[in-house]
This record gives C-alpha cells, sequence and structure tokens, in this order.
C-alpha cells in the first residue's frame, strides 16, 4: 500500500469511527456502560479529551487501513467491513480483558459486550475505508503485478 492510500484511508476512516463510537457509546449505550462499570472509583474524567480520543480512533482507522491494504485482494466495502469488524472484534477483546483481569473499572458483561459492539464500529469504519480505497488508483507496480495473477 503506498503513503497516500494509506494517509486518505487512516484520516477518513478516523472521522467515521470516531462518529460511529460517539453514537454507539456515547449515545445508544451509555446507560449500559454505566451501569456495568467495576468496582473502582474517580477513574472517569467526566468528559472526553478530543485530542486523545481524535487520536485513539486515528490508531483505529490505521491499523485497519493498514490490515485492509496489506490482505492480498483488491479493496471492496464487504472486504473493508469484514476486516474492519474483525479487527475491531479482536482489539477491543484483547484490551477489555486485559482491564478486566488487571483492574475494576468494568465487570465481566462489560468486557464480553463492548468487543461485540466493536464489531459494528470497525465494521462500518472498515466498510468505509474499503469504499474509499476501491476508488482510489493502486500504484502502477500493484496494479501490473494483480493484472498478472
Amino acid at each position: 500500500m503506498d503513503a497516500k492510500r494509506f494517509v486518505v484511508g487512516t484520516l477518513i476512516g478516523g472521522v467515521v469511527v470516531y462518529a460511529v463510537g460517539y453514537v454507539i457509546f456515547t449515545t445508544i449505550f451509555a446507560a449500559f456502560y454505566a451501569a456495568n462499570a467495576g468496582s473502582a472509583t474517580g477513574v472517569d474524567r467526566g468528559g472526553q479529551l478530543f485530542w486523545a480520543m481524535a487520536l485513539a480512533s486515528l490508531s483505529y482507522a490505521a491499523l485497519v487501513t493498514f490490515a485492509i491494504g496489506n490482505r492480498g485482494a483488491s479493496s471492496s466495502i464487504g472486504g473493508g467491513a469484514r476486516v474492519g469488524a474483525i479487527v475491531g472484534f479482536l482489539l477491543w477483546c484483547t484490551a477489555d480483558f486485559v482491564f478486566y483481569g488487571s483492574t475494576n473499572i468494568a465487570n465481566l458483561t462489560r468486557a464480553i459486550v463492548d468487543p461485540l459492539l466493536e464489531l459494528v464500529r470497525g465494521g462500518i469504519g472498515g466498510a468505509i475505508i474499503g469504499a474509499v480505497l476501491s476508488r482510489m488508483p493502486l500504484p502502477a507496480l500493484v496494479a501490473r503485478d494483480r493484472a498478472l495473477t
């Protein structure tokens, strides 16, 4: 994957991942997350640091873009959704169970449900990244190699 495709996928994907995350976690499932907090107190900031959440969303989108761009098949909406959902699930399954196993910030129900919700966020982000990448021209060498196979 060339740098231009990586940067464009990351930037557009970052915006999508942030927006979808806001809708899912801050709006629709806010009560669920509040009800399934662990026994730790004083850990919530009371408001998000926008720059940190933006950086996290860009990192998430960069990982999905990298996975889509290096899977060997041409980019598509369906392929991007599949890769994004898998990456999101595995990423957050790892993070949630590390948090559950080492802190008291969430209960087991939240550790199980959160990665499942990330299937949706990652899938939507991946679909948009896949759609964007499918409309961008491939570098000449990659296009030639794909034509030969």
